[in-house]
């Protein structure tokens, strides 16, 4: 038998991650039973640094790039969108829908050392990359050391 050493906050994100899923239960469904998934989903994120920049990868599969808007606003980075519910097959056919459909909406906070001007977007295979490249003078520089 291993020992397992005791973590409090284990518990206590297990049981937040449990609160989140009633809660997300019950704002999926609306008095009447029905799925209302409508406007309640936001795109899963990564975000990493490197050397010269900060990424954002957003996963937004089926979504239409031009049903998409990055903005920054006050050094906040907003991601908007909506992915729409294809009309072609009738409800009544389906046998399951998990996805969620509807619109979207991330925010995050930039730090100054970012430089705004130069923000670059791709979409490649669902994928949303949000460059923010740092300024120059914030980015590291190596200092050489003269032996005498």
């Amino acid at each position: 038998m291993a020992l397992v050493k005791y973590n409090p906050l284990r518990e206590l994100r297990t049981m937040q991650e449990q609160m989140n899923r009633l809660l997300n239960l019950s704002w999926n469904h609306d008095i009447s039973g029905e799925d209302t998934r409508e406007g309640i989903w936001q795109p899963a994120v990564d975000i990493y640094e490197t050397e010269d920049s900060i990424v954002i990868k957003a996963e937004v599969p089926d979504v239409d790039q031009k049903d998409i808007d990055v903005r920054i606003e006050d050094n906040t980075l907003i991601l908007k969108g909506e992915r729409k519910h294809e009309n072609q097959v009738k409800k009544e056919n389906y046998h399951r829908i998990e996805r969620y459909f509807g619109s979207f909406q991330r925010s995050f906070s930039l730090p100054a050392t970012i430089d705004q001007e130069k923000v670059e977007a791709t979409c490649d295979k669902g994928v949303l990359n949000i460059i923010l490249p740092k300024k120059e003078d914030t980015k590291p520089k190596q200092i050489n050391i003269a032996v005498k």
